[in-house]
């Protein structure tokens, strides 16, 4: 079937928006919307002065991926429509002897990266099945230089909260996004109409290292999760002082949030934890090999540390141990 034998430009039909849209949520999505590819020049002048101020640290992939993220269609040519989704992930599990190193909650589940890949792409499937016409798409997540957060706003699924994270209704911020760029015309959703966050102001005032300069603005230099994570050469001595008991991640602002304290929708089944990361503390951590370590993080987000700066991490905590303890 050529691409103009079906529907007229390719657009979507709105039975099968919503056909996509239930599909989505059958997966095990909690939101899915649908944005028109344009211009998001409030977002980009935003990153634009992230970058300008330092305030990215030494992500250089903010830097380099500039135009894409300007410029959907250069990931995908043709690009005509942004398919937004979100999959909500666990909370934090008290594990009894948090001084001996904190896990974000993300640390002890499968890579949400390859989860909601492969989500994405199973959606993709559905839609090439039931489109009436040629499509081609490019599944997104987190890494690639998309604007995450500015196409779930377009696309109607959440709004960024004061801690620069999206807020879906009833998930809170403690989801994973996701994005399909498409080369088919669907109609777009209409963003929300609501503010997240109203007067509260419970985000900023948890972070431990006023990472979270104003409502909506952050300096990734102070942010505990920046530096246990995006920072990959050693701690300087005032960067090892604001990670505190932290071996990977921080999630104080996701923790203080009322959204997150009171969403109604569970976790995505995927995200089971692995009993043999929650018992790790950073005594264990050192005590790890390549081998031992590749057993117990395969397929699991911490990979993408790597052995290596997870022991900076880990020595971090415990010389702060020391140090209390002196």
């Amino acid at each position: 079937m050529s691409r103009t034998s079906s529907f007229a430009m390719d657009k979507v039909p709105a039975s099968m928006k919503e056909q996509i849209r239930q599909k989505a949520l059958g997966l095990g999505f909690c939101a899915a919307g649908f944005a028109a590819v344009r211009p998001q020049a409030d977002a980009m002048e935003s990153l634009r002065e992230m970058v300008a101020q330092g305030r990215h640290g030494e992500m250089r992939y903010l830097e380099t991926g500039m135009p894409e993220r300007a410029d959907p269609t250069l990931l995908l040519s043709g690009a005509r429509t942004v398919l937004s989704v979100a999959v909500a992930g666990p909370a934090r599990q008290d594990r009894g002897h948090d001084e001996e190193g904190i896990l974000s909650a993300h640390a002890a589940i499968p890579d949400y990266h390859l989860v909601v890949r492969s989500l994405l792409g199973k959606l993709l499937g559905f839609i090439r099945s039931e489109a009436g016409v040629p499509v081609n798409g490019v599944a997104c997540v987190d890494g690639a230089p998309v604007l995450e957060k500015a196409w779930a706003e377009a696309a109607g699924i959440g709004r960024t909260g004061r801690n620069t994270l999206l807020i879906v209704p009833g998930a809170g911020s403690m989801v994973f996004l996701g994005e399909l760029l498409l080369d088919i015309e669907i109609e777009p959703d209409a963003p929300l109409d609501f503010d997240p966050c109203g007067d509260c102001r419970a985000c900023l005032d948890a972070c431990p290292t006023g990472a979270l300069t104003a409502s909506g603005r952050i300096d990734a230099t102070r942010c505990i999760s920046y530096l246990t994570i995006e920072l990959k050469r050693e701690f300087t001595e005032s960067e090892a002082a604001k990670t505190g008991p932290w071996l990977f991640g921080c999630d104080r602002c996701l923790e203080a949030c009322p959204h997150n304290q009171a969403r109604s929708v569970a976790p995505h089944h995927a995200f089971a934890p692995s009993p043999g990361i929650l018992e790790l503390t950073a005594e264990k951590v050192l005590e790890l090999t390549g081998s031992s370590f590749r057993k117990l993080f395969a397929g699991t987000p911490l990979m993408r540390l790597g052995l290596k700066r997870l022991k900076r991490n880990a020595k971090s905590v415990l010389e702060k141990q020391k140090g209390k303890g002196g």
